[in-house]
């Protein structure tokens, strides 16, 4: 059902490779919403993927990107200015990768280059995408910019590895940024902590399902999915959440407020002794 939040609303949306990405999902859900859009991904991604697809869909243009080059920002702000006729109203961030977890290194034994990286891709590229978007003058007063994150930026997740600190980075740029771009151009900026999803990525994730399954039993409500993840996406680029800035906002079925619940507990006495070691001993991970 559509609200027409959106309408006459502009919007960049990055980070759609295939069905499984959110922000196809988010892609989707803006212009059924009244928005129009344009589309981008790394070069390589949109050769792999099947955004071209989403694009062909929704009537709109890809741009190839590379979020961490500050020249292949400036054309994606400018040639969606020039496309859509006018400054930008809403901007999704959906990227991240670690080379790291590709390569299965732990966050003890991690390659410094690789970490770098990660940061770059992850988190920097934002910071790149907001600096570069202020500098054209390219977003609307009362513009809306959010990023994808999640929970283990504040809490330690086994497996999530080096992605944890490119998070925690996200969102102090969120913050740091929200209070300069908000007291300039009014223009507001949050990160949605959101829960684990099975998307392209994601799926790197050492432990990807378990995490998931324990997700949905530690929260009242359950996981939420991309489309869910969508859905809240578009709340924040509307002007019903004009005052929400610099915000951290958890969209995970109450999981960040959990303790324990009885059916998290009840999993957790169930599997024990399938990481406990031939002495006894219990194996951490």
């Amino acid at each position: 059902m559509s609200y027409n939040l959106l309408k006459g609303k502009r919007g960049v949306i990055f980070g759609a490779l295939n069905e499984m990405s959110i922000a196809w999902k988010v892609a989707e859900r803006a212009v059924e919403e009244g928005a129009v859009i344009t589309l981008t991904n790394t070069p390589m991604a949109v050769r792999m993927g099947t955004i071209n697809d989403l694009a062909e869909k929704l009537k709109t243009e890809v741009i190839p990107c590379d979020a961490t080059s500050v020249e292949d920002l400036t054309t994606v702000f400018e040639r969606s200015q020039e496309l859509l006729g006018g400054k930008i109203d809403f901007v999704l961030h959906s990227i991240g990768m670690s080379p790291n977890v590709r390569k299965k290194r732990t966050y003890d034994d991690l390659d410094y280059d690789m970490l770098s990286k990660t940061l770059d891709i992850s988190a920097v590229s934002f910071h790149k995408m907001i600096q570069c978007a202020k500098k054209l003058d390219a977003i609307n007063e009362y513009g809306s910019i959010v990023a994808l994150s999640y929970v283990a930026s504040q809490r330690t997740f086994f497996g999530y590895n080096d992605m944890a600190d490119a998070k925690s980075l996200l969102e102090s740029i969120a913050r740091s940024f929200g209070y300069i771009y908000g007291r300039e151009r009014n223009v507001r900026i949050n990160t949605v902590s959101q829960s684990p999803t099975q998307t392209t990525a994601g799926s790197g994730v050492k432990g990807m399902d378990h995490l998931m399954d324990f997700s949905d039993k530690m929260s009242p409500l359950g996981n939420a999915n991309a489309d869910e993840c969508a859905d809240y996406c578009i709340t924040l680029f509307s002007d019903l959440t004009r005052k929400v800035t610099m915000q951290n906002l958890f969209h995970d079925g109450g999981f960040s407020s959990m303790g324990m619940s009885l059916r998290a507990m009840n999993q957790y006495s169930k599997g024990i002794e399938e990481f406990i070691d031939e002495n006894g001993k219990i194996i951490y991970g």
